[in-house]
């Protein structure tokens, strides 16, 4: 029988992947911040028509940016820790699901046991 099982996917921290990382965090904070430019600019141009309510309007754009902005102060912290980070350390980069066998007399605890895949510089390093 088959069984589907999470398995992590850990990145070991080098300078490469510390570069993509700050790359790749950077670029979604430009991104939410010209999301924020253009919901102001979406906001001032429905103020203008005067169809909605400004009231209403003013909340939901806030909310929409609020929500952006939050995120963007994630970004921030994650870029501050990428940088504390030591090279070598293990980082969490995402969940897949594996096919996993299950036999008459296997350990159940063996089976469950969490598994990893360990990738260094865009390579498979370890199976754990």
């Amino acid at each position: 029988m088959k069984i589907i099982q999470t398995v992590e996917v850990k990145q070991i921290l080098t300078e490469k992947s510390r570069a993509e990382l700050h790359e790749k965090f950077s670029a979604r904070k430009r991104k939410l911040q010209q999301e924020c430019d253009q919901l102001r600019f979406e906001q001032k141009r429905l103020e203008k028509s005067a169809k909605y309510s400004p009231m209403i309007l003013k909340q939901y754009f806030t909310k929409e940016i609020d929500d952006r902005l939050e995120k963007i102060k994630l970004l921030d912290f994650q870029l501050e820790q990428l940088h504390i980070l030591p090279l070598g350390s293990e980082l969490k980069e995402r969940e897949v699901q594996a096919l996993v066998d299950v036999r008459i007399g296997d350990r159940w605890d063996d089976i469950m046991h969490t598994r990893a895949i360990v990738i260094e510089d865009g390579m498979v390093k370890e199976i754990r």
